[in-house]
């Protein structure tokens, strides 16, 4: 039997997109989340309202035939909080400020007395730990500093030398995409125009 989650991403997949995420909220709300597919070295481009417009169309006909019983549906791009997904979307993000939430705790052996045992949720810089697990996954980390002034460090962004010797030492949690609960971009608001999310198309 063929899943709402299959039916979206191949209507999506064959109008050109890629589905980043599909939710059902409280009264009937599908909520889809659209972006242009992503592989190293392609140009950004921003999902238009026309483009959401195009999937709204597209989604409406076809849920209607497989009978998805739903009230209204909303078709946007990612937000500043977008979800991370797959490989290619922690290399395409590689260098951001991320929220991670682990599926298990960090555990003694791993916290070292550091990090508490029981810490599942982290914000930190992505980056590519380099090297795979015994199961042959790629490793990511993700490094931050437990200072309330520097939440984490952004990236280019410089810090005094005074005020470097007052932070804690920068930590860094090595882990595989299956040890992932669920990993979203942070919402760090940038005021220069990037990261802002697009409006939605909203049909009824």
């Amino acid at each position: 039997m063929i899943t709402l989650q299959q039916t979206t991403e191949e209507t999506v997949r064959a109008l050109g997109y890629e589905l980043v995420e599909l939710e059902r909220s409280a009264g009937g709300l599908l909520r889809v989340t659209i972006d242009w597919p992503w592989s190293p070295g392609a140009q950004e481009r921003p999902i238009t309202v026309e483009d959401c417009e195009r999937v709204t169309r597209q989604l409406h006909y076809v849920l209607e035939v497989a009978g998805v019983d739903y009230r209204r549906l909303e078709v946007s791009s990612p937000g500043i909080d977008r979800l991370l997904r797959d490989t290619r979307d922690f290399q395409r993000f590689a260098g951001s400020v991320v929220d991670v939430t682990l599926k298990e705790p960090v555990g003694a052996a791993v916290a070292g007395g550091v990090v508490a045992a029981n810490r599942k949720k982290f914000r930190g810089v992505l980056g590519i730990a380099g090297g795979h697990d015994g199961a042959d996954q790629e490793r990511w980390q993700i490094t931050w500093r437990d200072d309330p002034r520097e939440q984490p460090v952004k990236p280019g962004r410089r810090v005094s030398a005074k005020k470097a010797q007052c932070l804690p030492p920068e930590q860094a949690l090595v882990f595989t995409l299956d040890e992932l609960a669920v990993a979203r971009l942070a919402p760090v608001v940038n005021f220069k125009g990037r990261g802002v999310k697009t409006d939605a198309a909203d049909g009824s």
